[in-house]
Parts: C-alpha cells; structure tokens; sequence
C-alpha cells in the first residue's frame, strides 16, 4: 500500500476513483455494502465494555485532559443563539482557562451557518481554532438537494473551514443508498473555494436513527467512499446520540477503509459525551484500536458544548490538588 494519504489531500480523490465500480450503480453500492462482515453485536459491546475500564493514572491524565480539550469543537446551536453569545464562545474556545494561559485551545467553534461569519471574525486569522458550520438542513436534513448546497456554499462563504452536514436517513434506511453517496458527493464539491482550497466535511449518520450495527458500518463506508473528511455519530439532537459501542464500530470502519484504499479518515462522537471520564474512555479505545498516530485533533474531536468544563475543573484539580467552587467555569 502506498503511502497513507488524508482525504482532503491530492490524491486521495485518485484513490477514491479506483473504486468507482463500488458505486457504479445502486445495484453495485448495495452489493458491496451488503457485502461487508456483519457486526458481533455481542463482542463489539464487550469490547468497548473492556476498553472503558482502563485505569489512566495521574500524569497520563493530565495529557489525556489536555488532550481532550484540543479535540473539542466546542457548540451552540440553539434557536436562540446571538452574535453575543458566539462572541462569547470564541474567546473560550481561545483561551478556555483565563488563569493559565498554558491550557491549549479548542479545536473548533460549531455553530448555524448563519453564524458562521460572526465566529470568522471573532477568531481571527491564526488563531489556530477551525469555524465549522452545520449546514444542509440540520439536523433533521429534510429538503432539496439545492437548498442544502445553497446552505453549504453560504457556510463556506462566510468562513467556514469545516462542513457538518447531516445524511438524509430516510433515503438510507429506504435502500437508496446512491442517492445518499451523490448527495454526500455533491456537499462535498459545494465545499469548494474560488482559491481552490476547500472546507473539510464532517458527514453526520445519527447512528440513533439508523437502527442496527450493520447499518452503521454501511454507512461509515458510503460516506467514505464518497469522500467525507470525517464521519459523525449523530446531531445530538435525539435519544441517542455517541456511545462506545458504535464509535468504535465506526473507529473499526475508518481503520479497516485505510487498509484498504490507503485514505484516513477522522471520526467526530457527538452528544452526549459530558465529562472527562468518558472523553478519556474515548481516546483509549482510540489508542487502542487506530494507534496513537490518530491522536490529533486532525483526526479525532469530540462535539461538545458542557464537557470542556469538566474537563477544566478536572485539569485545575490536578494543578491545585482541589476543586474549585462552580464559578470557576462560565456557563455557556
């Protein structure tokens, strides 16, 4: 296998191309997404079981804190969202912890494409921080085609560097699973800017809605195929959103996608996910099933609006030897 290449980088697209026939037809992409292993629902439970009880000790866990709060892409994305409050969210996103500067930064601010421009120029230039914008329709996904590319390229106008767009689970869950890759497809050339750079797609499934482990792993290698930077969990919108089980099964589907075609893939666990212990669980299983090569905000983030604060009290914990009163975090 040659050289492991991410999916936004040239090249990786050639490489995409040599399985074309995959999706040729809907005849094809159902036959081979049919035709991947089914999941041990059994023994991927028990695995991730397993892996979330690993004891990480004390300077271990400072990194892994650390750690955390860079892979975070930090959210709002409420109805009553203001330009204040991502205003607001932008200067804690930059410097998460006033006290000491030596906390390291978040990864994104995630907000409503409408807002997107507001947390551009919050942030600056080089700051380091990525604006990532829910875009075609979040979350439930339920319009036309060119309204969610008009929602995409309106996005990435106004700053966006990444795209999380949502799938149409209806056309998955009916068998129409071309209709999804070209849609994905689709998004992801909408992605694209007059410089010829282009924002990085995050493809949310809302693993709740699709039901069965089977039809997770289908749609972690359509999505894949179909060029997505990343792969989501879920919205965090419904009953259930992450969970060990099915981010690992999705970690599995990235690591195996590798070895086959040589293109990385990041993965996103998405709601949910609210206090250190668990973010550490997370980056266990994902040591122990990619390595630590995939230990990078580039490859692995967590959508999250309360877990940074736990995240801090813990960290500030670990500097004192104590917590601190509730004040200590703002609440967002």
């Amino acid at each position: 296998m040659p050289k492991v290449l991410p999916a936004h980088a040239p090249g990786a697209a050639a490489r995409l191309a040599g399985m074309a026939d995959v999706s040729a037809s809907d005849a094809a992409l159902r036959r081979f997404l049919h035709g991947l292993p089914g999941v041990d629902a059994v023994g991927l439970e028990a695995r991730a079981a397993g892996l979330g009880t690993r004891s990480v000790k004390t300077t271990a866990k400072a990194y892994a804190i650390d750690l955390a709060i860079s892979m975070i892409d930090l959210t709002t994305l409420e109805g009553a969202d203001t330009p204040g409050k991502v205003r607001a969210l932008c200067a804690k996103g930059l410097r998460p912890d006033p006290t000491d500067a030596t906390a390291p930064h978040v990864a994104a601010i995630c907000v409503y494409p409408d807002m997107a421009g507001i947390a551009r120029e919050a942030l600056g230039e080089g700051s380091g921080i990525a604006v990532a914008s829910v875009a075609t329709a979040f979350p439930a996904g339920r319009t036309s085609l060119p309204v969610k590319l008009a929602d995409t390229a309106d996005a990435v106008a106004a700053g966006a560097d990444e795209i999380d767009m949502v799938i149409d689970r209806g056309a998955f869950l009916s068998g129409r699973y071309l209709q999804v890759f070209e849609e994905i497809r689709a998004v992801k050339q909408a992605c694209a800017r007059p410089d010829k750079t282009s924002a990085h797609l995050k493809v949310i499934f809302e693993n709740g809605e699709l039901a069965t482990y089977d039809n997770i792993r289908r749609c972690s290698w359509l999505a894949m195929l179909a060029g997505a930077d990343f792969i989501k969990t879920s919205t965090g919108k419904v009953a259930v959103n992450a969970t060990p089980p099915n981010t690992l099964l999705m970690l599995e589907a990235v690591r195996d996608f590798r070895d086959a075609v040589g293109v990385q893939v990041g993965v996103k666990p998405a709601g949910g996910i609210r206090t250190s212990k668990d973010a550490i669980k997370y980056l266990v299983m994902v040591n122990e099933t990619l390595g630590d090569d995939w230990l990078s905000p580039e490859w692995f983030r967590f959508g999250a609006s309360s877990l940074l604060n736990d995240l801090l009290m813990q960290r500030q914990k670990l500097r004192t030897g104590r917590y601190s009163g509730p004040d200590y975090v703002t609440v967002d």
